[in-house]
């Protein structure tokens, strides 16, 4: 039971991981045209690294007899950090805008719209499959019980 109880765990990391990288997503998509922010600058797109969690994830699997440290798998996955990109955003001439530099230039925020679509899209799917995971791993416990009670 304690290795079902990790595929769950392990099935939900990935699911938090996918949703803040969707907020993330979200908030680039969101600031695509921002010329300033509080830092001062444009708005530079930001993107999440992630991370193994080495051995059992610690919750359900150790409580149970200790099980997942004999298997020897994964914990699951967790945000090392969110960056921020360094690169320069376009520049346009708008000398008209309060953001102008000398030249008369603006520069704009270094969000590719296509990338982050399509980095959503991924999110999306990474998400779908964790949660088609937990519900299969559900499915077998309910199984396992089902059997046991026969």
């Amino acid at each position: 039971m304690a290795s079902f109880f990790g595929s769950m765990d392990i099935s939900a990391t990935g699911m938090t991981a996918q949703r803040l990288r969707m907020d993330v997503i979200s908030a680039n998509i969101a600031n695509v045209s921002t010329t300033r922010t509080a830092d001062g600058g444009p708005y530079k797109a930001k993107s999440v690294l992630f991370e193994e969690i080495k051995g059992g994830s610690g919750s359900f699997a150790s409580i149970l007899d200790n099980e997942s440290s004999k298997l020897n798998y994964g914990g699951g996955v967790k945000v090392k950090e969110v960056i921020t990109g360094r690169a320069q955003g376009a520049m346009e001439y708008d000398p008209e805008h309060p953001d102008a530099n000398a030249e008369g230039y603006v520069e704009k925020s270094n969000v590719n719209i296509v990338v982050e679509m399509v980095n959503m899209i991924s999110a999306n799917r990474s998400y779908e499959a964790n949660v088609t995971a937990f519900n299969t791993t559900k499915s077998m416990i309910a199984k396992t019980m089902e059997i046991a009670n026969v």
